[in-house]
């Protein structure tokens, strides 16, 4: 039975955010939005969530106290509307990779390292795993298994169109081979790992290709 629109759990700002860069429904830009967000985003990096305030931001941002209460009613929803232009931008830039990716092999291996370069290498990112790091699972996986189970089901989706063309053999499994990939990616955003360097794209593709395209019935090129 299908869940009524008013009853659905409401979506994970990953999920927001893979929505609404796929599918549309951006907003229109608010100049003065994108400045306190810019400046929201700024003492968050150096700060942290927790000891930042919706009054240094403002002053960051130069304007007055009101003004970032009448974009934002709260903290957490600036904190939310921040996290939410991150993950646009990482969708945005997986939507350009997987253009420029000439075969089923590149865009998986450009899917890894998108991600991790452009989540995991994140500013905001990486200070939260430093002084919140509690925080991280549930502003970038739900922490419900929404995200998850959204991710996956897009990743799914993709598998099945390279499936469709011929590009991925039919014998591999959709929806756990699109788990699995989801679960790897999504450990190494939420519990960095000694093996993997952010900053190494190099080291990431190989590991992509060592590792991931197996999954799916792809050899290493």
């Amino acid at each position: 039975m299908a869940i009524p629109p008013a009853a659905r759990p409401e979506a994970s700002l990953f999920a927001r955010a893979m929505r609404q860069v796929t599918e549309g429904g951006l907003e229109p830009v608010d100049a003065t939005r994108e400045k306190l967000l810019d400046a929201a985003y700024e003492q968050f990096c150096e700060t942290g969530v927790a000891r930042a305030s919706m009054e240094e931001v403002a002053r960051r941002a130069g304007t007055a106290r009101i003004t970032i209460y009448r974009k934002f009613d709260t903290k957490d929803a600036l904190v939310d509307a921040v996290m939410l232009r991150e993950f646009q931008r990482y969708f945005g830039e997986y939507l350009q990779g997987m253009a420029a990716a000439s075969t089923a092999a590149d865009r998986v291996v450009m899917a890894f390292v998108t991600s991790l370069r452009t989540i995991g290498g994140n500013r905001l990112i990486r200070k939260l795993l430093e002084t919140e790091p509690a925080m991280v699972p549930g502003v970038v996986g739900g922490g419900d298994g929404r995200t998850l189970a959204a991710v996956r089901d897009f990743v799914a989706h993709q598998i099945l169109r390279e499936q469709g063309a011929g590009n991925i053999p039919a014998r591999v499994r959709t929806i756990p081979a699109a788990d699995l990939l989801v679960r790897i990616a999504g450990s190494f955003l939420t519990t960095p790992s000694d093996l993997v360097d952010y900053d190494d794209e190099a080291a990431l593709t190989d590991f992509a290709r060592e590792f991931l395209l197996p999954i799916l019935g792809l050899k290493r090129s």
